[in-house]
């Protein structure tokens, strides 16, 4: 990244240049795709990027622009898409060769809001197959590098996002989060990645992976950041009927209003199941010290809290996610979907389609969903776990009765090598500190902390809060950010 002008510059930033006039929205938008061009090989962050439809909309933000009919201050932005939140006429393909063809005929609601306020969206980013992963080593199309160090993993499932962001190809993006899937290769990669809470974002165009658990965030340079693209995809949604009926916005604002400001008269819940015997590595550990002084020196009183079913979070959401997996991947049988041709191409590419079918992290989950939901299964398994479940977010609503915000890793370790957790036991480990958060429904946020003392790569900080408090966590993180 040595000397491209757009290196880790916030969105923000560029749209206070663009509105000076710097420079114009095609000469950002040829910027980025120059740099994709010259660094995607190595990181592989991009599925499909098609360079001309981004010219082209950024040039009628110009347009726009020159006659005073901006869409907002945004107008004329690129930001990365993955690729599970469908586009209009782009590919969205979920990383599975199951898709690989499909090209979709409307908008996510997500996508929708951006377009409305001017974004641009800039490609198709990688992912693990169906967000079925936690290291982007399950794309059935390429694996994504980690910008921080190209032989180890970005994170998963939003691999693609989080790297793309890391390696400035866009100044954001928006990813998806089930279990963790925004701030855990947010961690990784060393950005900030923003999981809402349940129903804050529209599901509508977002390819179901856990329908009771996805959901949209941003993923971002700066807390600012998240809050701008917040206020710009929340919102209720008749579309999504689990789109919550509550007022959205004022997140940027409450962030601006608040910068500079210290921690003093909040509480910061410490859960001890996150610190006692979680197997944090040395290097996290050390910089989870460093942020608990931090929060101190910010004037926030440090307190220790505890959510006692914790253990059983892993349990509870490799039952219910695959579940739901199970019941929501059904639809794709190689019957139903396929390119937007006619004729004899439509033909080619259902037998292409039929071929492929789903790897093997994505069968292994079907499978397991499906025997959980068995006769003489369903209630030793499926129904106990979402007893449990109910236990867990009442573990959290006690917790934030004593405190405002709870203070956690987002991972045990920093970002591992390719082929490091082979086995899947393992590799379901690293996403012990996100879980919870969407078990529960609550909103939480993933800011750097610092760096490993012997590998160098980044540690996340983890801060989370009562869902619809979107507006303290991200005046607390950004707070946290200003400090480091």
């Amino acid at each position: 990244m040595a000397g491209f002008k757009f290196a880790d510059r916030p969105l923000h930033v560029i749209a206070d240049e663009l509105n000076d006039g710097a420079y114009s929205c095609a000469e950002l938008s040829e910027a980025f795709l120059d740099h994709v061009a010259a660094e995607d090989g190595k990181v592989r962050a991009f599925l499909k990027l098609d360079g001309e439809r981004v010219l082209e909309a950024a040039r009628a933000a110009d347009a726009r622009r020159a006659a005073g009919q901006a869409l907002s201050e945004f107008d004329g932005i690129p930001i990365g898409i993955k690729d599970c939140i469908v586009a209009k006429d782009e590919t969205c393909s979920c990383a599975s060769k199951l898709l690989e063809h499909v090209v979709s005929p409307y908008d996510s609601t997500a996508v929708a809001r951006l377009k409305a306020r001017g974004f641009i969206p800039f490609g198709r980013l990688n992912m693990d197959e169906f967000a079925m992963g936690s290291s982007c080593e399950n794309s059935a199309f390429q694996k994504t590098a980690n910008p921080r160090d190209l032989a180890r993993v970005p994170g998963g499932s939003s691999g693609g996002s989080a790297a793309c962001v890391a390696a400035s190809f866009a100044p954001a993006a928006l990813g998806s989060d089930t279990g963790g899937s925004i701030r855990q290769p947010a961690a990784f990669c060393g950005i900030v990645g923003l999981k809402p809470t349940y129903g804050r974002v529209s599901r509508h165009g977002l390819v179901a992976f856990a329908s009771s658990l996805d959901q949209i965030g941003p993923m971002t340079h700066d807390v600012l950041d998240a809050a701008i693209l917040l206020d710009v995809i929340s919102g209720h949604d008749p579309m999504d009927s689990t789109s919550l009926p509550v007022a959205a916005g004022g997140f940027a604002d409450a962030v601006r209003n608040d910068a500079g400001s210290s921690l003093r008269g909040m509480r910061i819940g410490l859960p001890k199941e996150y610190f006692t015997g979680a197997g944090l590595a040395p290097g996290v550990a050390r910089v989870m010290e460093e942020n608990i002084a931090r929060a101190r020196e910010l004037g926030a009183e440090v307190i220790d809290v505890s959510l006692p079913h914790t253990k059983y979070a892993v349990a509870v959401y490799y039952i219910i996610a695959t579940a739901e997996a199970s019941a929501n991947l059904a639809r794709f049988d190689g019957i139903r979907y396929g390119a937007r041709v006619e004729g004899r191409d439509l033909v080619d590419t259902y037998f292409k389609t039929r071929g492929a079918g789903f790897g093997d992290e994505v069968k292994r989950r079907i499978l397991l969903g499906t025997y959980v939901l068995s006769s003489g299964y369903y209630d030793a398994y499926y129904l106990r776990a979402q007893k449990v479940r109910t236990l867990i977010r009442r573990d959290f609503e006690e917790a934030f009765r004593t405190c405002d915000l709870l203070l956690t890793p987002v991972t045990p370790n920093v970002a591992f090598k390719f082929g490091e957790k082979s086995d899947p036991l393992q590799m379901y480990l690293s996403d012990i500190f996100t879980i919870a958060l969407n078990l529960s429904g609550n909103c939480g946020i993933s800011i750097p902390g610092g760096s490993d003392f012997e590998t160098g790569m980044p540690v996340g900080v983890q801060l989370l809060a009562p869902a619809l408090e979107e507006a303290r966590l991200l005046r607390a993180a950004d707070c946290f950010m200003r400090g480091n």
